[in-house]
């Protein structure tokens, strides 16, 4: 291996740098101090912890996406996070046991076996929040106007969240009576809205509503009013479905009137995390892009592996991904350059600068600064009559 080739970084696993680090740093805190201010209390979960707690409930998807090692000191298989959900699951149901509803957020990266789209990160800092203990509908109200103040805290512009309920799906598949196979070869034509669905259904769900019914979930996207084509659309489809547009219906006219000015849409097809979702789902798009900025939805049950079933919903956002489509950062602040100086009044001078958030950086004896590099535009001196003073300069 060549000295050029030994810093090569595995695709889809890319550093951050100065001033993009800096703005996704300040956009975490900003996210966080959200979520706190919600009720909201911060966990930090370990980066790997055995498979048989971090896939519990996740479904095969997320095992695929898993990196696993084996423990040196017991032997037992485990896992690099690929998502943080699964964890905080476990600190609910295990670790922490509060007996009413329980608010939990997070900030870290994930890693991923491979990317969950084209060019997309391997290594992503996932921010998110987590609530148990609620099956009410209020619950999914409130985290997905999180999920809305989060796109605001970020600056995002323009930006839709598009709901739907896996219910609706989950019904009409049971109805269908597939086979596991036929489940999957089913879940795969919906997801990729293939032409082929109408030929499928025919050749394989004998039952003309369910497959009526199924055969009309693609076209059952875009602004609410698709709210009223889908109870016409499934007007004779199960009970169970009708009660999952009905909770469909009900968030969606809250979320509008807590939000008259969001952008809201519905896609009754959208089974992101079908596997391990059982109830109202959701994502967010930007103007322009076709990854999700962030996604959730209801999960319950995903705490019986820990011997403690509570009902739950939550989502989680890419940090980077809302950092780069931020229409309110700016770049590193420029500071104060301070030659080297062992004087008291310069050193009591860079402690009340600091004190007051100013940027100082000290230089070194004999150095000659990069004002530029050093992300410095004034600098510190002592004046003729000995009084400090601080002029500016310009970076080369």
């Amino acid at each position: 291996m060549t000295g050029v080739e030994r810093w090569l970084l595995p695709d889809g696993i890319a550093e951050i740098l100065p001033n993009r680090a800096l703005k996704v740093e300040r956009l975490r805190r900003r996210l966080l101090d959200l979520y706190h201010s919600w009720g909201y209390d911060l966990v930090i979960p370990p980066l790997a912890e055995f498979t048989d707690s971090l896939l519990s409930g996740s479904g095969s998807d997320l095992e695929l996406m898993t990196f696993k090692i084996t423990d040196q000191i017991s032997g037992r298989m485990m896992g690099v996070r690929a998502d943080i959900t699964p964890q905080v699951a476990r600190m609910d149901a295990h670790s922490l046991r509060r007996s009413g509803p329980n608010r939990l957020c997070y900030a870290g990266q994930v890693l991923y076996t491979r990317a969950r789209q084209p060019l997309a990160s391997r290594s992503p800092l996932q921010v998110g929040v987590e609530l148990f203990g609620e099956d009410g509908l209020g619950a999914d109200e409130e985290v997905i106007a999180l999920m809305i103040e989060t796109l605001r805290t970020a600056g995002i512009k323009g930006a839709v969240l598009c709901l739907g309920h896996v219910g609706i799906y989950r019904g009409l598949e049971e109805c269908a009576e597939l086979s596991v196979a036929q489940r999957g070869e089913l879940f795969q034509l919906l997801q990729s809205k293939a032409s082929g669905l109408e030929t499928w259904l025919v050749n394989n769900v004998p039952d003309t509503v369910i497959r009526a019914a199924l055969g009309a979930l693609p076209d059952l996207a875009g602004g609410i009013d698709v709210l009223d084509q889908a109870r016409s659309a499934l007007e004779t489809a199960p009970a169970e479905v009708g009660a999952a547009l009905d909770e469909l219906t009900a968030v969606l006219a809250a979320t509008q009137a807590r939000f008259p000015e969001a952008m809201l849409s519905v896609d009754l097809a959208e089974l992101r995390g079908y596997h391990y979702h059982t109830g109202i789902v959701f994502a967010a798009f930007a103007p322009g892009t076709s990854q999700a900025l962030g996604n959730g939805g209801r999960y319950d049950h995903i705490g019986e592996a820990f011997g403690r079933s509570r009902p739950a919903t939550g989502f989680g956002a890419d940090l980077e991904t809302l950092t780069m489509l931020a229409n309110d950062e700016q770049d590193i602040g420029c500071g104060i350059f301070v030659p080297y100086s062992e004087a008291p009044s310069i050193v009591a001078a860079i402690n009340r600068l600091r004190k007051n958030s100013e940027r100082v950086v000290c230089g070194f004896a004999g150095q000659a600064p990069d004002y530029r590099e050093l992300h410095c535009d004034r600098e510190l001196t002592l004046g003729a009559d000995g009084q400090i003073q601080i002029i500016p300069v310009q970076p080369r």
